[in-house]
């Protein structure tokens, strides 16, 4: 008799994943193609709630894989109330600047075969597959009619990327005229390629890698140039570049958006294929220390030992899901004029420095540090790459930084 069960549920399992046979596939086969940080947007980065109240969101994203199929990742992992979703649909932009779409590619987007759906307070749903053809480095517009404003929004406010809000449900329209924009990602967390093979490259990062001074819709971050890179190599032509930058973010205490630590599972960890984190943080955590006055020794040393532990537990927590975690070195800022670094917070960036490049603390090392700074005076970043703020690279700058990436670190 318990031989018999057993047997009879053996059949029913194997009953229930040949009539949903994206049951396996879905474990397998999805890949992040693109991802994005998430935060509570506040200040000026704030979208206006009328905007929000029985509108259409209109965002275009940039995926690095290539499928036949897609899923989205919805998020409202800051929300404190349910997130009503009343429709989605997917389709290619006429431009990645534009609210226009193709109308031949437009697709409606269910969430358990269903049109329409709720995510709780803190929580992500993953969307149907969607049959859509994608290539890497094709844009995507997706679409969100909120029935009712959010109690609190989910996004990413350094998109650098056009968003479109008009009020009411155009989701199939195939423009949206009188629209208002917004440089602004919300409720949407990352999108998913159904491709097997392929695999994905997390960049854990500040404004720097976030991308600060790329004007909207030019795609020119480092990580941007990264992935091209990648694309352009028949050895990498499925591998996507996640960015998880957060402009202003930190490794140890809240600033714009969770610490590092605080948001490694959910930016980073969580997304199907990654097999590599890149890791650019810490010099928020440098500048603010002595930012409004001067501290003591112990209080530097103190900051010094917290970082390296930070990124002790960000390579811990990496490796124990199997993915490669390289350490990026922290780039020079002494020319800051909103963070006027001291002497001594120069001595503590050579200190984390040191730690990230001694063999085995991280699986590799990107050497930003010596790939930008100023030969004549290693505390500033080189004049060829600076932006002119002393701290953010220029946009030379961040090709700079992608060119010097080895890719066979990437293997």
């Amino acid at each position: 008799m318990i031989f018999r069960r057993a047997l009879w549920t053996f059949v029913a399992a194997l009953a229930a994943l040949t009539a949903h046979p994206g049951l396996s596939r879905e474990r397998d086969g999805w890949t992040a193609a693109w991802a994005t940080a998430q935060m509570v947007p506040v200040n000026d980065q704030v979208v206006p709630t009328e905007w929000l109240d029985e509108a259409t969101v209109r965002q275009v994203v940039r995926v690095g894989l290539a499928g036949q199929e897609v899923r989205l990742r919805l998020t409202n992992a800051f929300g404190t109330h349910p997130l009503a979703i009343g429709a989605v649909t997917l389709a290619r932009p006429l431009a990645n600047s534009r609210a226009d779409i193709d109308p031949g590619s437009l697709q409606t987007v269910t969430f358990g075969g269903e049109p329409s759906a709720v995510i709780p307070a803190g929580a992500e749903l993953w969307s149907n597959p969607v049959p859509i053809p994608v290539a890497a480095g094709d844009d995507l517009a997706i679409s969100l009619y909120l029935p009712e404003p959010p109690a609190q929004v989910t996004g990413h406010p350094g998109s650098r990327a056009t968003t479109h809000f008009l009020a009411g449900d155009h989701v199939l329209r195939a423009d949206m005229p009188g629209a208002q924009t917004a440089p602004r990602w919300l409720f949407l967390g990352g999108i998913e390629v159904l491709a097997p093979e392929a695999r994905a490259i997390a960049v854990l990062g500040d404004s720097i890698t976030d991308g600060f001074g790329v004007q909207p819709d030019t795609n020119e971050r480092w990580t941007d140039h990264l992935a091209a890179r990648l694309r352009a190599d028949s050895r990498f032509a499925q591998v996507s570049v996640l960015n998880a930058g957060i402009g202003g973010n930190r490794l140890l205490n809240d600033g714009l958006g969770p610490n590092a630590l605080a948001r490694l599972d959910r930016d980073v960890l969580s997304h199907p294929g990654v097999t590599h984190l890149i890791v650019l943080e810490g010099v928020n955590d440098l500048g603010t220390l002595t930012r409004d006055a001067p501290v003591s020794a112990e209080a530097h040393a103190a900051l010094v030992s917290r970082a390296i532990g930070a990124l002790q537990q960000i390579v811990l927590r990496a490796r124990a899901r199997g993915v490669t975690v390289i350490g990026a070195t922290i780039m020079p800022f002494g020319k800051s004029g909103y963070y006027h670094p001291p002497a001594e917070t120069e001595a503590d960036r050579q200190a984390i420095n040191a730690w990230i490049r001694s063999p085995g603390n991280f699986d590799a090392v990107l050497d930003f540090d010596a790939a930008t700074r100023d030969p004549a005076d290693p505390s500033l970043l080189a004049a060829t790459v600076d932006s002119g703020d002393g701290l953010h690279p220029s946009l030379d700058g961040y090709r700079a930084m992608a060119a010097t990436v080895p890719l066979e670190l990437l293997r």
